[in-house]
Formats: structure tokens, C-alpha cells, sequence
């Protein structure tokens, strides 16, 4: 017992307990210390691998077309195409929420005629990479070219009830001017404004119209119409009103007519009265003539 507790008792025993409680406490901290730290660098990592990642996402775009309008119609462009981007994916993403670029086709330095241009875009970042489906396309440039052109009403009263009857229709609009391509222009017969009378209709109805530009087959046309709509009225009357006013002018003819005919009866008869006096006169005097002349 005694040499025990003097064993515990030296200065250099108990330092070396403390050394050794001190190293393994220091392994301790320092491995979880290092653990921490792993883990932290390995979520930084996975994190800056999500941002720096690559990602592709397809788009449909509209497709602008630089031309000089006051001068020519382009024709035979589709109105979308399909934009494909590839880059990091917060760009991609950012990219794809917004859609801040221009896809558009340069058409400023031709002239009239059939060409075949790229297409292109504008505004994208750098480091985006954009590819175009398709990547050329054929158009149609054609001198610009503007037309009066008469309205006509087209009216499809069938369904109106049979005890009423639509009259001539009226738009407010004669003319219009038609404006496109020189040779589509070229192909317009006529500009009608269609009116459909419901079956209900009691009197007389309004309706505003969008215009239509037909060839002579009565098919539609790509052109541009100003105004574009006129406001159509049709009058609507009862089958019965009108044949009593009919029968009531035909009375006033036919009463207008007698008035007429008695007038000229009366006239002839005067004017006959008239010449049988004057010859009476006439008589008269030659006799007296004659006795003043014995």
C-alpha cells in the first residue's frame, strides 16, 4: 500500500498521465474537427457541382423578321421555331423563365424575289450555346401593294321566321383599302361583310362585322383590310304590314288614277263646249254679214 501510494506520488508520473490524457483528447478534438470539415467541403462541393452542372432545355421562340415594311410583304415564314439551350444550369434556368433574346431573320439587305436565310439570335449570355430548328428557312419577298375595294353585305336570313322578311342591308362602310402582297392583291374579287339574321329577329338589327377578302373561288385571302369591321343594319318588317301598305298605296294609285281620268273627261268635255260656242259665233256673224251686204 505504501509503495503504491508513493508510486502515484512522483512529479514524472503524473506529468506522464497528463501527456497522455492530453494527446488523446487533442486526437479526439481534431478528428471530429476534421470530420466537420470534410463534411462542410463535401456539401460546398456537391452544391457548387449543382451550379456549375450543364442543363439543356428546348424552347419555342417567335421569330421576328427585319424588313423594310413600307416596301414589301414577306411571305412563307413560320411564326415559331425551336431554340435549344445548353450552358450551366442557373443560366439555363434564369434563361428559360425570362426569355430575354430575339430570334429573327435578316431579310433588311434583299430584295423582292424567293430566298433562303439563317436564323439567328441576339441577347443571349456567352456562355449559353443556342441551336435553331430550323436552321434556314425559304421566304417570299413581294413588292408592297394597296387597293380600294367596294363592301358588299352578304345576308343569310333562311333561319328568320316565316311571318317576317329582311330588307336591304346597309353597312356603314363603302369601301376599304386592301393591303399585301402584290400578288395576292392581285387575286382579290371582292370584300364582304357576312350577316347572319337570327330566327327571333322582330325588327330591325345591328351587327358589327368583321370584313373578308375573297378571290373569284370565294376563298379567303392573306391581306390586310382597313378599317377591318363596318356595322351592319338590316331592317326587319312583318310579311302582313307590308302587304297592307302595299294594298293601301295600290288603293291611292288606283283612286289617283280615276281622279285623273274624270279630270280629263271634264277637260274634253269643256274643250268640246268651247269649240261648238265659238262655231256658233262663228255662224252667227257670217249671216249677219250677209244681210247687211243684201
Amino acid at each position: 500500500m505504501g509503495k503504491n501510494k508513493g508510486f502515484f506520488s512522483h512529479k514524472w508520473v503524473m506529468r506522464l498521465a497528463s501527456l497522455v490524457l492530453a494527446i488523446l483528447l487533442f486526437a479526439y478534438v481534431n478528428g471530429s474537427k476534421n470530420g466537420f470539415l470534410r463534411q462542410n467541403t463535401r456539401n460546398s462541393n456537391d452544391e457548387n457541382s449543382v451550379l456549375m452542372s450543364d442543363k439543356s432545355v428546348t424552347l419555342k421562340m417567335p421569330l421576328d423578321i427585319t424588313v423594310d415594311n413600307s416596301k414589301y410583304v414577306v411571305t412563307g415564314y413560320p411564326q415559331y421555331v425551336k431554340v435549344r439551350l445548353n450552358g450551366p444550369s442557373a443560366l439555363v434556368t434564369t434563361t428559360s423563365n425570362t426569355q430575354n433574346f430575339k430570334v429573327y431573320a435578316d431579310l433588311s439587305k434583299l430584295g423582292a424575289g424567293k430566298h433562303r436565310v439563317p436564323i439567328k439570335t441576339s441577347g443571349l449570355n456567352s456562355e449559353l450555346k443556342a441551336t435553331v430548328a430550323p436552321r434556314n428557312i425559304s421566304v417570299q419577298i413581294q413588292p408592297r401593294r394597296t387597293v380600294n375595294v367596294k363592301v358588299s353585305v352578304r345576308l343569310n336570313a333562311r333561319n328568320l321566321d316565316d311571318d317576317y322578311q329582311a330588307g336591304r342591308p346597309h353597312a356603314d362602310v363603302d369601301s376599304v383599302q386592301v393591303t399585301g402582297a402584290q400578288d395576292e392583291v392581285r387575286r382579290v374579287n371582292r370584300v364582304v361583310a357576312y350577316v347572319v339574321v337570327p330566327r327571333d329577329a322582330k325588327s330591325n338589327i345591328q351587327r358589327q362585322v368583321t370584313l373578308q377578302a375573297l378571290d373569284r373561288n370565294g376563298q379567303i385571302l392573306n391581306v390586310v383590310i382597313w378599317p377591318a369591321t363596318t356595322n351592319v343594319t338590316v331592317p326587319i318588317s312583318s310579311k302582313g304590314n307590308d302587304s297592307s301598305s302595299q294594298s293601301e298605296s295600290a288603293s291611292s294609285s288606283d283612286e289617283s288614277l280615276s281622279g285623273e281620268s274624270s279630270n280629263k273627261k271634264r277637260v274634253q268635255t269643256q274643250s268640246s263646249s268651247s269649240s261648238i260656242s265659238s262655231n256658233t259665233n262663228s255662224n252667227s256673224e257670217s249671216t249677219a254679214t250677209s244681210s247687211s251686204q243684201s
